[in-house]
């Protein structure tokens, strides 16, 4: 197993505090791994064997465990309350009224509980009734660019170039699965669309009941196809009524918060940069990682603009900032991104090729009078001067380099 320092270090440091640890990110994104390497830390730092007590509940051993009962009385029979327990339990979600369980193994033992699960809706309004102010979210994600290095690194003979290994990160995704052998394109897309398959049937057909699967297709394949651009239920419905396919705008954006549910999709909403309020209407959806986007659709060169903008996003949430797409005027910045009070704005496109596209990227940010860091990402092989303080960034660079 091939450490993930960033999700470790994040573990680590709550590690005995009195705080629930709880892992969410779509199937096969790496929990099931961090947990089990948080295990080792945990026998590293002198546990016994015996304080840990592990259960994976996609394994059919645990399948007389799914209901909070069986779970609470299992766990309860091997506790005993003059001793530290530590507990992880990987993808709880599929245990009903697991947060019943949690709470009250807080209440009877001395326990440190970590958990997984591939549902954003886990954090929901009945877990918030049972562990108010006792839990912390650390959201996995597929591996970043730095990551896909480190296991290229472990898994590959052959050493490529920065720039060629962007390009194939590009192109075959961050599941980790996917770089733990040499696959070519149509094995990797093979496994990505049994991975998206499962993630669909469920994480979400099945978690959300839902019953026109063929529609939250379609819908799913809109916002594939639009990835990078601003669009709504509306836009959607609209769209299908030119199809001759009816549909109600209020079930287009109840799929499209299952597919975030099941961390298919991500919403980023659109803020007013003079107004300082977040606007309600032309969001835009980013894909939790690209390998879905061409295994269902094929690789389409006219997407790259959005193709790299949903790249930089998911690395922005990575580093743990806020997102938002921002509007000033009649302009639109790509992404503000906000954490602890620093804030950075970033246009992103695929090349710098004219003047007009120089114009084009630079000037929105130029006319932001504020003085925070403001990039323009591209994948250009030449490198474009700074303007007025504007900075012009590759894309890999930016990727590698945790200071931006």
């Amino acid at each position: 197993m091939i450490r993930r320092p960033f999700y470790l270090k994040q573990l680590e440091q709550w590690i005995d505090k009195p705080l629930v640890k709880i892992l969410t990110g779509i199937r096969r994104s790496g929990k099931s791994t961090i947990l089990l390497l948080l295990k080792k830390v945990l026998l590293e730092k002198g546990i016994t064997e015996n304080s840990i007590i592990a259960l994976n509940f996609e394994s059919l051993t645990t399948e007389h465990l799914k209901n909070a009962p069986s779970l609470y009385e299992y766990l309860a029979g091997q506790l005993t309350k003059d001793k530290k327990f530590y507990i992880l339990l990987d993808e709880i979600q599929e245990v009903q009224a697991w947060e019943k369980v949690v709470n009250s193994l807080l209440v009877d033992f001395n326990v440190d509980v970590y958990l997984t699960g591939s549902n954003s809706h886990l954090l929901s309004s009945e877990l918030a009734t049972y562990l108010a102010g006792r839990y912390i979210e650390i959201p996995v994600y597929t591996l970043s660019f730095k990551e896909y290095l480190l296991f290229n690194s472990v898994y590959q003979t052959a050493v490529s170039s920065i720039k060629e290994s962007f390009v194939t990160y590009l192109r075959k995704g961050g599941f980790p699965i996917i770089h733990t052998g040499n696959y070519d394109e149509d094995t990797t897309y093979k496994v990505i669309r049994d991975i998206y398959a499962s993630v669909l049937l469920r994480d979400t057909i099945q978690r959300y009941k839902i019953r026109d699967i063929e529609l939250l297709e379609r819908v799913t394949r809109f916002a594939f196809d639009n990835i990078g651009n601003t669009f709504s239920g509306k836009s959607i419905s609209d769209y299908f009524k030119s199809q001759s396919r009816k549909t109600d705008v209020n079930t287009i954006y109840n799929y499209l918060s299952a597919l975030e549910g099941a961390f298919i999709l991500y919403r980023v909403s659109r803020f007013d940069i003079k107004g300082k309020e977040i606007l309600k209407t032309q969001e835009k959806f980013f894909v939790s990682d690209l390998s879905l986007l061409y295994a269902m659709m094929g690789y389409r060169d006219r997407m790259i603009g959005g193709i790299l903008e949903n790249v930089v996003f998911l690395e922005l949430k990575r580093r743990e900032y806020k997102v938002y797409i921002g509007k000033l005027d009649s302009r639109e910045i790509d992404f503000i991104a906000e954490k602890q009070g620093k804030k950075i704005y970033i246009q992103v496109a695929y090349k710098l090729e004219n003047e007009a596209t120089i114009h084009r990227e630079f000037s929105p940010l130029l006319a932001i009078l504020d003085n925070y860091p403001k990039f323009v990402v591209t994948m250009d092989e030449f490198w474009k001067e700074d303007i007025e303080g504007v900075k012009h960034v590759q894309i890999h660079d930016f990727l590698l380099d945790d200071s931006y």
